[in-house]
């Protein structure tokens, strides 16, 4: 469901409250704590990043949010709602380039909509409309093994977008891809973002990332997972690393985060 584009940056769309999390050690035996007592909120229309160290459950906190998972205690609310299972009201882009490679860049991106029984007609118009946005153009009868691991990151972008969700959810998006791509859709990321407002849930370990892309950086420590600290990102867009106050503030993050080999 799409809700008014205008809304308030103040407003919560997301509410995690006392949040907890255990997995079964399956050769070990007995259980492992990953989130325990995680309160965040996430304000509409904000790009909120999550960042940890790696392996610190960021990724388990972004399916519970897609309904993935279920919190063991505390609850996950949508606009005052517990989440119960995956909705199109939250859409995810994976960092393992999660695409079906037997459909072309048209056919990825209009799967959503041809899924929910939308006309030929409207559903391409609005899949075109979101491979123009990502910079596809020209590319929609082209499938995954002829396009390169960026262009197929957008594919998936313009796939989440296309089915018009309130809220996307990024799992660490640019993970695996090469260092001058991952910095190009840094700023491809945030354009699209400035372009068609949703609210975005952003995994990070790259705290130059998180710092470059965020309205607001939500640190969190190592397992098991609760908040240590926020960051309201008040720097001008478009960002530079090598800014003094960017630089200050990375260095500041870089200081409460949880460090781990």
């Amino acid at each position: 469901m799409q809700m008014e584009q205008e809304r308030k940056i103040d407003s919560p769309i997301i509410t995690l409250e006392h949040v907890e999390k255990e997995f079964v050690k399956v050769k070990e035996g007995g259980t492992f704590k990953v989130v325990e007592d995680l309160n965040v909120q996430v304000r509409e229309n904000e790009f909120l990043v999550l960042f940890g160290p790696g392996q610190c459950g960021k990724t388990t906190i972004l399916n519970m949010i897609a309904g993935f998972e279920e919190p063991d205690a505390g609850s996950i609310c949508m606009y005052g709602k517990e989440i119960q299972g995956p909705d199109p009201s939250r859409g995810m882009v994976f960092q393992n380039l999660a695409i079906f490679p037997w459909l072309t860049v048209m056919g990825n991106v209009e799967y959503g909509p041809r899924m929910k029984g939308i006309d030929k007609k409207t559903r391409r118009e609005k899949a075109q409309h979101y491979i123009d946005l990502v910079g596809l153009q020209g590319f929609e009868n082209h499938y995954p093994i002829q396009i390169s691991g960026g262009m197929k990151q957008r594919v998936g972008i313009a796939r989440a977008y296309c089915n018009e969700p309130d809220v996307i959810l990024m799992d660490e998006p640019f993970g695996a891809l090469d260092a001058q791509t991952r910095y190009l859709m840094q700023d491809e990321i945030v354009r699209i973002w400035q372009a068609e407002k949703r609210t975005v849930i952003f995994v990070t370990n790259n705290i130059e990332e998180a710092v470059y892309v965020a309205d607001r950086i939500v640190v969190i420590r190592n397992c098991p997972t609760s908040v240590k600290a926020e960051y309201e990102i008040g720097l001008p867009r478009p960002r530079s690393y090598i800014d003094p106050e960017f630089l200050k503030l990375r260095r500041e993050i870089n200081e409460v985060v949880d460090h781990t080999l």
